[in-house]
C-alpha cells in the first residue's frame, strides 16, 4: 500500500517525463500497472482517493479482456500481464481456470520421449520459423518448459551432425556461402572507397574525381599511395592500369624530375597574376624570361599541380530604358580592327553585386590595342558615371584627333549630357542594335575577361564597397601596365605602344 503523497509524487514524475518507466526507475515504485490506474485516475477526476483503499475486484469486461490476451497470444502469463499492466500472474492463472478452464496448460509429466524424438523436438523448435514455441510443445505432446530444458541438455553434450537433417545442411551451407559472397562485396567497396578518398587526398582536382578519366601517371601514384593495404593485381583491377603501365610510370616517377625549376616558376608566375592565366599566357611569361618551353608540357605542368582559371558566367546588366531619343547608325558595323590609338573607342556599363552592395563600372576601350583609356566606378549608373568617363578620355585626345565612341542604346548614351559632350568635342557617335550583343562584342569582351580574372570564384563577403572599388582599381591598372597579350605578342598593353614609340 502505498500513501497519498507517494502516489502524487509518482504521477507528477510520469507527468514530466511523459514515460512509465522513467519515473518508476528514478522512484524504484510501483509497478507498471499501478501507476497507468493511478494516472488513469488523476486524469479523470483531477486528483486520487486520500484512502488507503483499493478496488477488490476487476471488472468482468477487463478479466475477460486479459483472459482473452492470454489465449490469442502464445498463452503466456507473463506476456499478458505485461501488455494490459494488469492482473498479477497469479491472479490471471486463477481468472483462466474460471473463465475458460478447457485452456489451461496442462502438464504432461507421463509422457516420456525416446532420444531421436528429442532430437527431433529440439530440431522443430530450432527451425520454427515465425511459429511459437507452444504451438511446436503442443505438437510434440510437452510443455513449452519441458522442450527447452530438452534443447539445453542436447546443445550441452552436443549432436552429431550426421543427425541432423540434409535439409538444415543445405541452409547452412547456403549462408556459408551467402556470408563469404558478402566479405568479398565488403572488401571490395572498401577498397573502392579508399581508392576514392585517397585520389581526392593526392590528385586534387576540382572538379571531381573520376578513376576512369585518370592518365596512367596519376593512376600509378594512386596505386603505390594505397598499395600497403590492398595488392597490386586489385589495385590494378579496379582502377584498369595495365601492369606494364604501371611499371613504366613507376620507374619514370623515381626519376629527378628535369622540369623542378619551370614547375616552381610556372606556378610563381601563375599566382603572382591572381590565379588569372591559362597556358598560352604562361607560356609567352615563360618566353618572356627567356625559358622556351611548348605549351603542351606547360598545359601537363598546370594539371599536375591544379593551376586552374575559374570561368563563370552571370547575368549581364541592362541599362536600356526605352527609345529616350533618337537612335543613331551603327558606324562599326562590328569592325573593331583599328590602325592607330584614338581611332575607335568602344564602351559600356558593367555591373558588380557582392554582398555589400552592387558596384558598377563604365570603361572606354581603345580597339587599337584594348587599353583601357578611361573608367569610371560608382554605387550608382547614373548619367554622372559615364559623363565623367567621357571627359576624362577626351582629356588625352590631340587636336586633330576624331575617334567614333561606339555604344549600346542604353539611356546613359541618349540622355542630353552625353549627346552635348560629343557634339562639343567633335566626337562621332555610333550605335549597336536594339538587343545585338555582338555589334558591341569588343567591350563585351573586355568585360568577360575582367570578370573571369578578377571577380568570379573569389569570396567578396568581407568586402567593404570602399575596398572593392580599391581593388577594381587595382586590377584596371595592372590591366593596362602588365597583363600580357598574345594578340600583341606577349607583352602588356604599354609595353607595346613604347615598342611603336606611341609613348614615352
Amino acid at each position: 500500500m502505498f500513501a497519498y503523497e507517494d502516489k502524487l509524487k509518482a504521477i507528477k514524475l510520469y507527468l514530466k517525463y511523459e514515460s512509465y518507466a522513467a519515473a518508476i526507475n528514478e522512484l524504484g515504485y510501483p509497478s507498471r500497472g499501478a501507476l497507468i490506474k493511478w494516472v488513469k485516475e488523476y486524469k479523470d477526476n483531477g486528483d486520487i482517493r486520500k484512502e488507503n483503499t483499493r478496488k477488490s475486484k476487476y471488472t468482468n469486461n477487463e478479466k475477460q479482456q486479459a483472459v482473452d490476451h492470454y489465449l490469442e497470444f502464445g498463452k503466456c502469463y507473463s506476456h499478458t500481464c505485461r501488455m494490459l499492466g494488469y492482473p498479477s500472474r497469479e491472479l490471471l492463472r486463477q481468472w483462466v481456470k474460471d473463465l475458460a478452464p478447457e485452456s489451461r496448460k496442462l502438464k504432461r509429466n507421463g509422457l516420456t520421449l525416446t532420444s531421436d524424438e528429442k532430437e527431433a523436438a529440439v530440431l522443430s523448435l530450432l527451425t520454427r520459423g515465425d511459429t511459437s514455441a507452444q504451438s511446436v510443445a503442443d505438437k510434440v505432446g510437452v510443455s513449452w518448459e519441458v522442450l527447452y530444458k530438452h534443447k539445453d541438455q542436447l546443445l550441452s553434450k552436443g549432436v552429431p551432425i550426421n543427425k541432423m537433417s540434409e535439409s538444415t545442411n543445405t541452409d547452412i551451407n547456403k549462408l556459408k556461402d551467402q556470408v563469404k559472397q558478402l566479405q568479398e562485396e565488403v572488401y571490395y567497396l572498401q577498397m573502392q572507397k579508399d581508392i576514392l578518398e585517397k585520389a581526392g587526398e593526392i590528385i586534387k582536382k576540382d572538379q571531381g574525381i573520376f578513376l576512369e578519366k585518370l592518365t596512367n601517371r596519376e593512376k600509378t601514384i594512386l596505386i603505390d599511395a594505397i598499395r600497403p593495404k590492398y595488392k597490386l593485381s586489385q589495385l590494378l583491377i579496379i582502377v584498369d592500369n595495365p601492369k606494364s603501365s604501371y611499371c613504366y610510370h613507376k620507374k619514370q616517377l623515381a626519376l629527378p624530375d628535369k622540369y623542378q625549376d619551370v614547375r616552381a616558376k610556372i606556378i610563381d608566375i601563375f599566382e603572382r597574376n591572381k590565379r588569372r592565366y591559362g597556358y598560352r599566357r604562361l607560356h609567352a611569361s615563360l618566353k618572356n624570361s627567356g625559358i622556351l618551353l611548348s605549351e603542351k608540357v606547360v598545359r601537363r605542368i598546370m594539371r599536375e599541380e591544379t593551376l586552374i582559371v575559374k570561368t563563370i558566367k552571370m547575368r549581364k546588366y541592362n541599362s536600356y530604358h526605352g527609345e529616350i531619343s533618337p537612335a543613331v547608325p551603327n558606324i562599326l558595323q562590328r569592325d573593331f580592327k583599328a590602325d592607330k590609338p584614338n581611332e575607335k573607342w568602344v564602351t559600356d556599363i558593367t555591373e558588380f553585386s557582392i554582398p555589400a552592395g552592387k558596384v558598377y563600372l563604365s570603361p572606354m576601350v581603345d580597339c587599337f590595342d584594348g587599353a583601357v583609356v578611361s573608367w569610371t566606378i560608382s554605387t550608382s549608373p547614373n548619367e554622372e558615371l559615364v559623363n565623367t568617363m567621357l571627359d576624362q578620355a577626351v582629356s588625352i585626345l590631340q587636336k586633330d584627333e576624331q575617334a567614333i565612341i561606339h555604344t549600346d542604346r542604353g539611356a546613359h548614351y541618349r540622355w542630353q549630357g552625353w549627346i552635348d559632350r560629343m557634339d562639343n568635342n567633335n566626337l562621332i557617335r555610333s550605335m549597336s542594335k536594339k538587343g545585338c550583343t555582338p555589334d558591341n562584342a569588343a567591350c563585351e569582351g573586355f568585360f568577360e575577361r575582367l570578370k573571369n580574372e578578377f571577380f568570379y570564384g573569389e569570396s567578396w563577403i568581407d568586402i567593404s564597397i570602399e575596398d572593392f572599388i580599391e581593388l577594381l582599381d587595382e586590377y584596371l591598372e595592372w590591366y593596362n601596365n602588365k597583363r600580357i597579350k598574345l594578340s600583341l605578342g606577349g607583352i602588356s598593353i604599354m609595353k607595346y605602344r613604347e615598342s611603336l614609340k606611341l609613348i614615352a
